[in-house]
């Protein structure tokens, strides 16, 4: 046997394989571009920054062309897709969709760079998440640290937005409910908007496959289990499954206006809508709360197929969303 071949140690395919000797192969991942000071279609200016050294936390800042420092215009802080193991914020599809949303919206967006699962297991990417939007959200205070001129200069923290696909609108969740129970540096969330949320359960629903072995080898489950291994409750954590029985109310979710945006396609469709459902019964006391159902689609079509007409049409909904 030739000494070189690593042993796998697990795979979710065609997602990611995992080898007994730490490693990891990532064999979705877009490649990662760089910041441009000008992005030729769009206009959009970005660079990268440093959130936290300790722990290490960084992040892709977006900035429209022809903002100005009064108006201050909205903040979007979005958190990108895949798996919790997979993607980034600097990738080549991340960018091109931010880029387009900054531009439709006109607003500032700021993408965080969390560390990733199986080599940082989950709670890690929560926790990450949390201490950049603490971090944002520090920049609203007058003469407190202005690390970031783009925030401080530019935004408006009255009109703050989180956002998310996928894993990103999981990631999106679970801050709604923390901001709600512990507060934001006195800042409040004006609205968030879920993607394709990655939500999940043991019970299936709707048009879910019934067989329970066979759910057990859906990608839904298996990189739950990888990601998170020591979840309480396991694939019925309230993290992914936000509707369990003795989860946290969703009516704490700490934000005004919620947009959740689902494709029929979509093996999880089903778990969005619940989800939706399930904030309107819970007593949650928003002012506005919008479900979008997009025929024809699948998951994250909208940015893995960024330049068809439906994706553009989702991409102007969630950023007429922001106001």
């Amino acid at each position: 046997m030739d000494s070189n071949v690593k042993e796998l140690a697990t795979e979710v395919l065609p997602y990611i394989r995992v080898y007994k000797d730490g490693s990891v192969d990532r064999l979705v991942d877009s490649p990662i571009v760089p910041p441009c000071n000008e992005d030729p279609e769009t206009g959009v200016s970005s660079k990268d920054i440093v959130v936290s050294k300790s722990p290490p936390i960084s992040a892709r800042i977006y900035l429209p062309k022809h903002v100005e420092q009064s108006p201050k215009v909205p903040l979007l802080v979005y958190f990108h897709g895949g798996g919790f193991c997979f993607e980034s914020a600097f990738s080549f599809v991340e960018t091109k969709y931010m880029n387009r949303l900054a531009k439709q919206a006109n607003v500032v967006v700021i993408s965080i760079e969390y560390r990733l699962a199986p080599e940082h297991p989950l709670p890690i990417g929560y926790e990450d998440c949390w201490s950049g939007l603490q971090w944002v959200a520090s920049h609203s205070i007058d003469g407190g640290l202005k690390d970031e001129p783009w925030l401080s200069t530019y935004v408006d923290f009255d009109r703050l937005y989180v956002g998310g696909d996928s894993a990103g609108a999981n990631l999106a969740h679970v801050i709604l409910l923390r901001a709600g129970s512990e507060g934001l540096n006195g800042v409040k969330i004006k609205g968030a908007f879920l993607t394709h949320p990655y939500f999940w359960g043991s019970k299936p629903i709707g048009s879910e496959i019934k067989n329970n072995k066979e759910r057990e080898k859906l990608a839904t489950c298996m990189i739950w289990h990888l990601v998170y291994p020591e979840a309480p409750g396991g694939i019925d954590n309230p993290m992914l499954n936000p509707v369990v029985e003795g989860g946290p109310s969703l009516a704490g979710l700490g934000c005004s206006r919620l947009l959740i945006s689902v494709a029929k396609e979509d093996l999880l469709r089903d778990r969005g809508v619940s989800y939706y459902h399930a904030v309107k019964k819970s007593g949650w006391k928003g002012e506005l709360m919008e479900l979008v159902d997009v025929e024809g689609e699948g998951h994250a079509f909208h940015i893995l197929a960024h330049e068809s007409e439906t994706a553009m049409k989702l991409i102007q909904k969630l950023a007429s969303f922001i106001v």
